[in-house]
């Protein structure tokens, strides 16, 4: 292949990765022409790339002649997920040595929040929730730090896209609402689920640094046991244990997690 044979592929590559990532920031159906107004590319030559990953299985066309993600890239990022379950569970464990309550690692995934690891307490009552569930993101409280990290024109099209349904009769339901708690909640550091996923339960989550995070890390129990009073010391822990997940990432050549920024 000529020198410029090889650098148009190198470009083709890199425009045909933008398209993935802005389908997948859209967290959803995404049509040509929005395609065309967020990247800045020609019609014509996102026709030609999308063709060729619709080829290849890593994107799918709908009846509507929308896009999505398909289902070749899905199966990547679930083996991604796996992957950084590896890496986290020896953070989580000495979380659950240090706390004592159960600690879990989640992930953005399109408009949810999905479990990617998770250690359970040794406390015969405890928390457990199956590592690859996905659940929304204005009840939990890695959603709600992960919401925080973003813009918040983003945050809102993301909790409106997936709705909020109420699970318990803490559960924020109003947009406007969730939306006005972000700024604190990005200034302090950490969110807070106070029994707005499950009546009973309380989880204190902080992000996963490393430019903008798209992980979160989290421990959650019994209200009556992790206690309000209790917040101040965990905070600490569980930062100290992201930057530390997030240091051993950097050190692997892992690429910063990312949170959609429009």
């Amino acid at each position: 292949m000529t020198a410029g044979g090889s650098a148009e592929g190198v470009q083709s590559l890199d425009r045909a990765f933008l398209l993935l990532e802005l389908m997948a920031d859209a967290g959803g159906e995404v049509a040509i022409s929005r395609l065309a107004a967020d990247s800045g590319l020609a019609v014509s030559t996102i026709h030609r790339l999308v063709r060729t990953l619709v080829a290849r299985g890593y994107v799918r066309q709908l009846p509507s002649r929308r896009y999505v993600l398909g289902p070749r890239l899905i199966h990547l990022g679930e083996r991604s997920s796996r992957v950084l379950a590896t890496w986290a569970e020896p953070h989580l464990y000495r979380l659950v040595d240090t706390i004592g309550e159960t600690a879990n690692m989640a992930m953005l995934d399109g408009d949810r929040v999905v479990y990617a690891a998770q250690v359970p307490s040794r406390h015969s009552m405890r928390m457990f929730t199956e590592v690859g569930r996905r659940v929304h993101l204005h009840c939990t409280g890695v959603g709600k730090v992960l919401l925080a990290q973003m813009p918040p024109e983003t945050a809102r099209r993301l909790v409106v896209q997936a709705g909020m349904p109420a699970r318990t009769d803490r559960t924020v339901t109003d947009p406007d609402e969730l939306i006005a708690q972000l700024p604190a909640i990005a200034e302090q550091g950490y969110a807070l689920d106070d029994g707005e996923q499950e009546a009973g339960v309380r989880c204190v989550a902080v992000p996963v640094p490393g430019g903008v995070a798209a992980g979160a890390i989290s421990v959650s129990g019994p209200a009556g046991r992790l206690g309000l009073d209790a917040v101040p010391r965990v905070v600490p822990v569980l930062q100290a244990a992201a930057a530390a997940l997030a240091s051993e990432l950097r050190e692997d050549g892992a690429p910063p997690l990312s949170v959609p920024s429009s």
